[in-house]
């Protein structure tokens, strides 16, 4: 499949994010789109998947990226340092949601640190830190404590107030809105949840769903904001580098809906 076949689809989004935190900054990078969607691997990695639909892709994606190396929790701290790398100081890791950068070192639990993001919640699922789900990079990101605490286990939706340090993103009683440069990789990051966990492998069978408030149920929700967000922030260069870093060096497995978004559309 050429590379021209669907990257119509994705537009250059102009995004305007503004960082009022003292000693940080917010690399402009995160908000730039990659050059094109990623089909350098339609003729091996994905050929059995290419060309199909529905339910016959989203099996023939969960057989590909099924196989995988997996990594412990523990591991999982080192290896965010390289996947999650800021491109303009090597010296720290770009913190999902709030969109700052801030020093490797500053790993743990205290005021100021970033810890493990659990993107698709642990509880959704009961699935904990277990190496599979729970160690899975392709959901794990570096978050702040504080934004990381507040997301806690909610569902992705629109709306709320405004998250302290947040970088744009917002919060009420039952969803979380991350920030417009995250949105994209939020949705992508979640889906692939949902394909790489069916329950054939000991584990609960991970869905989206169209609810909020889904408690301890293998369900997040919104679905159908997910798929908005997919669409409204397609994947930059800072999430296709992520993917090949977790390809090449990790668990050997990619993110199907960062090669093509176009992907979620044909499934959902």
């Amino acid at each position: 499949m050429p590379a021209t076949t669907h990257t119509h689809r994705w537009k250059t989004l102009a995004l305007t994010t503004s960082a009022v935190l003292v000693g940080l900054t917010l690399p402009t990078v995160t908000a730039s789109p990659a050059s094109a969607t990623n089909t350098s691997y339609d003729s091996t990695y994905y050929k059995n998947a290419v060309g199909k639909t529905g339910a016959s892709l989203k099996s023939s994606l969960h057989t590909i990226i099924s196989s995988q190396s997996k990594i412990s929790y523990a591991a999982v701290w080192n290896a965010l340092k390289v996947t999650d790398q800021d491109p303009n100081n090597s010296n720290n890791v770009i913190l999902l949601y709030s969109g700052v950068s801030r020093s490797k070192s500053l790993n743990g639990g205290d005021v100021g640190d970033w810890n493990r993001e659990h993107t698709w919640a642990k509880s959704h699922g009961d699935f904990g830190e277990v190496t599979g789900p729970g160690t899975d990079l392709h959901h794990l990101r570096p978050a702040d404590v504080q934004v990381n605490g507040i997301r806690g286990n909610l569902d992705f939706d629109n709306g709320g107030s405004a998250v302290a340090n947040g970088g744009g993103s917002k919060v009420d009683s039952d969803s979380f809105e991350p920030r417009d440069a995250d949105k994209g990789d939020v949705a992508r990051m979640i889906l692939y949840m949902a394909v790489r966990y069916d329950g054939g492998d000991g584990f609960a069978d991970l869905e989206p769903d169209e609810k909020v408030n889904n408690g301890s149920a293998p369900y997040i929700g919104k679905l159908s904001v997910l798929k908005q967000w997919n669409e409204q922030d397609p994947p930059s260069a800072f999430e296709e580098k992520r993917n090949q870093v977790i390809y090449d060096t990790y668990q050997h497995n990619r993110n199907p809906f960062i090669d093509h978004p176009e992907w979620v559309e044909a499934i959902w």
